[in-house]
């Protein structure tokens, strides 16, 4: 097979980025520090028929993206985060199930030398079953061993990595020989692109029920402003509304204004035994239960005394 050259390549590369940017409406931004050529090709399998990978040189990226602007000036808004090692993964599905495969596409991998750690890093307590030789590798990181039946034993917990910080070469020795594989490496989702809006990827996360529960929030709070400054809004309006009808009532309740509503209050006040009658069943009904408990209580307290006094009569 013959391998076309660096032109036509180069052609071929734009044409499919623009292609792409056509077809697919969304996509990821992803970050591909630490994956291995392996590891993106059953990345790749994973995402067969969901999504597709595109990765390339910034510049080229950039290039393809600005000679598209005049089609589409959104994708605009991608061009400020083409930076470092990155590609992209476009999808017509649902972006929480595409990153949900792409989360379970990484692997555990071992700490290098010089490698910055993505997470903390702790050496559990344990029996380590090396010899006393490498009692050296423990002191030199602070961590405090003993010597049982001719082992090396770690006596608590220690933590030996934070997120930031750079592997060093006794730590990486280390790990490597309690075959601890502390990382793990995968397409690491930074932005995410959906029609002409970009965002990050927690908002992924956000529930239909967590929307609601902030509109109604904001829904509430203008509500109250609009009630103190006295300013009518869409949200304020009912609960003026409400407010000005108590007033009415109040008003009709010590006067002789007389309107449909304000009937049945003015029969309480005339008649508060009315008021008494409406809530004594309601009462009645509340007090019922505990009275009848009692009631079954000091029956079973009878008849357990009656019960006691017979028997200590004839024994």
């Amino acid at each position: 097979m013959v391998r076309e050259d660096k032109t036509s390549w180069k052609a071929n590369y734009f044409l499919k980025v623009v292609s792409l940017l056509d077809e697919y409406p969304k996509c990821f931004i992803v970050g591909a520090d630490n994956v291995g050529s392996k590891q993106m090709q059953s990345i790749r399998i994973s995402l067969r028929g969901t999504a597709i990978v595109l990765m390339g040189k910034n510049t080229m990226m950039r290039k393809a993206i600005r000679g598209h602007l005049e089609n589409n000036s959104d994708l605009e808004k991608i061009l400020p985060h083409i930076k470092g090692n990155v590609g992209f993964v476009f999808t017509k599905g649902d972006l929480a199930e595409v990153r949900d495969k792409l989360t379970e596409s990484k692997v555990r991998a071992p700490a290098r030398a010089g490698a910055i750690a993505p997470c903390e890093v702790i050496i559990p307590a344990q029996n380590t079953g090396l010899g006393p030789e490498k009692t050296s590798f423990f002191q030199a990181l602070s961590i405090p061993t003993k010597i049982s039946k001719g082992t090396i034993e770690i006596i608590n917990d220690v933590p030996i990595l934070k997120p930031g910080d750079k592997v060093g070469a006794s730590e990486a020795t280390l790990l490597n020989m309690l075959n601890i594989s502390p990382f793990s490496y995968g397409l690491q989702i930074e932005q995410v692109y959906d029609s002409g809006s970009i965002f990050a990827p927690s908002i992924l996360d956000i529930k239909p029920e967590d929307l609601r529960a902030k509109f109604q929030a904001g829904v509430a709070n203008l509500a109250a402003v609009c009630l103190q400054i006295g300013y009518p809004t869409i949200a304020s309006v009912p609960h003026s509304v409400a407010n000005g009808f108590k007033n009415l009532l109040a008003l009709a309740a010590v006067t002789d204004v007389e309107f449909k509503e304000a009937e049945t209050i003015k029969e309480f006040i005339k008649d508060p035994s009315k008021f008494a009658a409406v809530a004594a069943p309601a009462a009645s009904a509340t007090a019922a239960a505990p009275a009848a408990e009692k009631k079954e209580e000091k029956k079973e307290e009878s008849e357990s005394e009656d019960d006691d006094m017979g028997f200590g009569l004839f024994e």
